[in-house]
């Protein structure tokens, strides 16, 4: 499961950066009410700062390359948690969506108490069963765009070409919030997990057990 974690991190880095690439090709979203243009992704100054080019041919060269080791990564972690027996770890229970947003009060410094947990809180449950749904959500949305025509009953089930394109760019953006969420808490869990997310193992510093010595008669 480490494995797969971490190798997925340079993989997805890699797909949103081409996915960039490709993006900036035809750069059409933007919040627009009554004429004006309140937000658009992305400003001109955001491709300034990270020197993105239109390489619309290398962006989806990467893009279509890696999406095959994204999706074979995802098959390997979906089959080794259903063979081993770990989703039941990961799936949420009924209880997890109550528990949940204690967790966030709990993380917020506003509830004392933090629920009681397994290996995972509820909180954790919902996000990582969430992110392998988004992970489906942008290969099947990722196929519709790739190959409209031989995949025209993908695209019909995702509500048409244009609204498979709008779904893929929601899931690249959910990405990345929960991408900087994950390093917020890792961080605030401090570096004895973060370590034991790397090694596998917990280091816990316990104080030396003190030597007792029988006491003499009359002593």
């Amino acid at each position: 499961m480490r494995w797969t974690h971490w190798v997925n991190f340079p993989i997805l880095t890699i797909m949103i950066w081409s996915g960039m690439l490709i993006y900036w090709a035809s750069d059409t979203y933007s919040i627009t009410l009554f004429g004006h243009t309140y937000f658009k992704f992305f400003p001109q100054g955001f491709y300034k700062t990270f020197n993105i080019p239109k390489r619309l041919s290398e962006g989806m060269a990467f893009h279509f390359l890696f999406m095959w080791a994204f999706a074979l990564n995802g098959v390997v972690y979906v089959l080794y948690t259903i063979i081993s027996g770990a989703w039941r770890e990961l799936v949420p229970q009924r209880k997890s969506f109550k528990e949940a947003w204690q967790v966030l009060l709990h993380d917020l410094h506003i509830r004392k108490m933090a629920p009681p947990q397994n290996k995972y809180n509820a909180a954790q449950r919902i996000a990582y069963t969430a992110i392998i749904l988004m992970g489906f959500g942008s290969l099947v949305t990722g196929l519709a765009i790739y190959k409209p025509v031989q995949f025209s009953t993908v695209v019909w089930l995702c509500g048409g070409y244009h609204f498979a394109r709008i779904l893929h760019f929601a899931l690249t953006i959910g990405y990345v919030f929960f991408f900087l969420i994950h390093i917020i808490q890792v961080i605030l869990a401090g570096w004895n997990n973060f370590r034991s997310v790397i090694s596998g193992f917990e280091v816990v510093n316990s104080a030396p057990k003190k030597l007792t010595v029988p006491a003499e008669d009359g002593k």
